[in-house]
């Protein structure tokens, strides 16, 4: 009996496709899956920051800079319990002290008009998530009274497109420069691996202090990020490349590919048809694995100013105010960033792990 089960689950098997087969080893893991959520929700943040946030990521209110994050109160100025927040004006103190008024509490006004914004950069809207009479910073202000919440999301459309770019280039490259070196040999493949060799013998990460120091100051922030972007994609596609060549220099000698040979079709065409799909798997867990170094880098590279630039905020030119020992002592929610970047390495790791283990071949089904 126990063996016709298993042959009956074996034949279930074999008539799903491999996609399939997939996603069911990687949504039988639920850490893994726990992470592909966590991600998928820190991307929609940051892909609707405009209306999730009160404020502007560069409107500054001095008076309230360091200001803690905002207590919500749960009853209305009577004491009734109210399912919408109450905020408290607050009053600083000559030493920077916040004293609230609690008898002064106004309510959290949801789907409320604000400052003006273009969702997508394409939709103009004015409408937020939710706005308040007083001031409501949900996880404080920084230096200049910035709203950190504001600041965190905004920061996240760079922090986290940086990485996704960046990888998606880069690894389109290493793809197609390991698949013809691998495919052709010789020559070509010399002088291409010799190319690689030399990216490869500089350290990554100064060869990218190097190269986003010679920036011009003026350069906008797009600008900024493009380039950015450009400078991360070059560094990262040679270490790749010298796999995929491994890869293609095996799988170009056999059957399906002479036979493509044979049978006229162009060079290009088999590099894209028969070689690379064959190094998807490797692909896909490799450049999961490594979108956490790209976002690293942004950030340390904004940390240390060579990067994107205030007053547009990513999360490594805000935890720049952190350096400051005495500040991160009296002001610990000027962490706030550094924690949303180890969340989403530690989430990309572990997709990661996720994917390698439901792209093995040799795993169970």
């Amino acid at each position: 009996m126990t063996n016709s089960g298993n042959t009956s689950a074996s034949l279930a098997t074999a008539t799903l496709s491999p996609i399939r087969i997939i996603s069911n080893r990687l949504f039988r893991n639920p850490v893994a899956v726990s992470a592909l959520i966590l991600l998928i929700f820190l991307h929609l943040t940051a892909l609707f920051a405009p209306f999730l946030t009160p404020y502007s990521p560069v409107t500054q209110r001095l008076q309230d800079y360091y200001h803690p994050p905002t207590k919500l109160f749960w009853s209305d100025p009577g004491g009734s319990f109210s399912i919408r927040p109450y905020v408290a004006p607050d009053i600083p103190t000559p030493g920077h002290q916040f004293i609230l008024s609690p008898q002064k509490r106004a309510p959290v006004i949801f789907f409320a008009h604000g400052y003006a914004y273009k969702l997508f950069g394409i939709f103009p809207s004015a409408i937020h998530l939710f706005e308040c009479r007083y001031p409501i910073n949900i996880l404080g202000t920084d230096d200049l009274g910035r709203d950190i919440f504001s600041r965190l999301l905004y920061g996240a459309q760079i922090s986290l497109s940086v990485g996704l770019i960046a990888i998606a280039i880069s690894y389109t490259l290493g793809l197609l420069v390991g698949g013809i070196a691998g495919y052709y040999g010789g020559a070509v493949d010399n002088v291409l691996m010799r190319l690689c060799d030399v990216l490869m013998a500089v350290p990554g990460f100064y060869l990218l202090l190097a190269l986003t120091a010679v920036l011009p100051t003026s350069l906008s922030a797009t600008e900024r990020y493009t380039l950015i972007i450009v400078i991360l994609s070059f560094v990262g596609w040679a270490a790749l490349a010298r796999v995929i060549r491994g890869i293609a220099l095996s799988t170009r000698e056999r059957s399906y590919v002479e036979a493509a040979k044979a049978l006229g079709v162009s060079n290009l065409r088999i590099i894209l048809r028969h070689i690379l799909p064959e190094t998807s798997t490797f692909a896909i867990v490799s450049a999961t694995l490594a979108v956490p170094g790209y976002i690293l880098a942004e950030a340390a590279l904004s940390f240390l100013g060579l990067g994107i630039r205030e007053p547009t905020p990513s999360w490594g030119n805000m935890l720049a105010s952190a350096e400051n020992l005495e500040a991160l002592t009296q002001y610990p929610w000027i962490l706030v960033p550094g924690i949303a970047i180890f969340i989403t390495v530690i989430g990309w790791n572990v997709l990661g792990d996720g994917l390698r283990d439901a792209l093995d071949p040799k795993g169970l089904r």
